[in-house]
């Protein structure tokens, strides 16, 4: 698509057109006319300071053909300035009233810098429209995941002080799942309000990551065999990362509990290697596998594969989410993708060094 020129350029030539147009109107018509008159109306011609009826004509002619010029060069150049810069205007009262749908018009006259101020304006309140959704999305998302636990909590405390139920360590330790899936969705919430707000900060040190992921992966051996997940680990000794190794430990819990989640049994597979100056960090599992068109939306916050099921095996839905958020902030990239074993393979990677 070719640029349209910008308006300074556009009302100079405008008004570079209409000034030739009437200086050879003027110039080159007088010359015809006294040309014509002097060969044919030889009698028309005043011979003094006074013109005739017939030059006085032709003055007036004049005159009306510059003014009709003048006219129709302002009249063109101003709609094409001014009709977008109104629909910019009145677009933006409907903003202002809470019409986020509202759009600005832009024709094809329009040109230069209206043209952009159309194009950023209209970008501007689609933007304002979607971060809208999202946060009506959001405070949907986040009120749901928060009424099931805390309704569990109330009920049961409700039952132990109205003597419904008897106390034991079953019941506590209920409670305490509760209250530690609370802790978890307030954490991965606040991960992501700090790295929207720019706050999200890491404290990056050149650790040996491979005894970093062992802690965390030791802690949920347990867990995972009790779902008939086997671990297979694939984890590089040697390599030395500079990363925020809290962050990174963060994430790996975060891959494995949705792994323990919603993977089928078999073997799960952690891998920790470099490639070039990146350290690579991929899990796994062999099914159900995750399907093509859900992979693009799979790291987005409070997106689920299937609903149903996630309700059914638990999750916030903000896990992924947390997952990308810490390796962008590394410099780093996250791919969800079908493993050779009819499973999933999240990989993630990022610089060894810092950049």
């Amino acid at each position: 698509m070719r640029q349209s020129p910008g308006l300074r350029r556009q009302i100079i030539q405008s008004l570079a057109v209409m000034t030739l147009g009437i200086i050879f109107l003027s110039v080159f018509g007088s010359y015809v006319f006294y040309a014509i008159a002097v060969t044919y109306l030889p009698g028309s011609i005043s011979e003094t300071w006074m013109p005739s009826r017939m030059e006085m004509i032709w003055i007036v002619c004049t005159i009306a053909a510059a003014l009709g010029m003048s006219l129709f060069v302002a009249v063109r150049l101003s709609r094409r300035i001014l009709n977008p810069l109104n629909s910019v205007a009145y677009s933006l009262r409907e903003v202002a009233l809470g019409k986020l749908n509202a759009r600005a018009k832009m024709d094809q006259d329009t040109m230069g810098e209206t043209a952009q101020l159309v194009s950023d304006f209209n970008a501007m309140a689609e933007r304002l429209e979607c971060m809208t959704r999202e946060r009506e999305f959001w405070n949907a998302a986040i009120a749901h995941e928060l009424r099931t636990p805390v309704t569990i909590l109330r009920g049961r405390l409700q039952g132990l002080a109205e003597g419904v139920f008897s106390p034991n360590s079953e019941l506590f330790e209920g409670l305490l799942r509760q209250v530690e899936g609370l802790n978890h969705l307030i954490e991965d919430l606040r991960v992501l309000s700090l790295n929207d707000s720019g706050h999200l900060e890491l404290h990056r040190v050149e650790v040996c990551l491979a005894d970093e992921l062992s802690a965390v992966i030791e802690t949920f051996a347990a867990a995972l065999d009790a779902r008939g997940l086997k671990l297979k680990l694939e984890l590089d000794s040697s390599l030395q990362v500079y990363c925020d190794a809290i962050r990174i430990r963060q994430v790996l819990i975060a891959l494995l509990e949705n792994a323990r989640q919603h993977a089928d049994p078999g073997e799960l597979t952690v891998r920790l290697y470099h490639s070039d100056d990146n350290c690579y960090l991929s899990v796994e599992d062999e099914g159900p596998g995750i399907p093509d068109a859900a992979a693009s939306y799979v790291f987005e916050a409070f997106r689920r594969v299937e609903p149903s099921r996630s309700r059914k095996s638990g999750g916030s839905g903000l896990g992924l989410a947390v997952v990308k958020t810490i390796i962008e902030a590394h410099g780093g990239h996250v791919v969800c993708q079908p493993s050779g074993r009819g499973g999933t393979v999240f990989v993630l990677f990022w610089p060894i060094r810092q950049v």
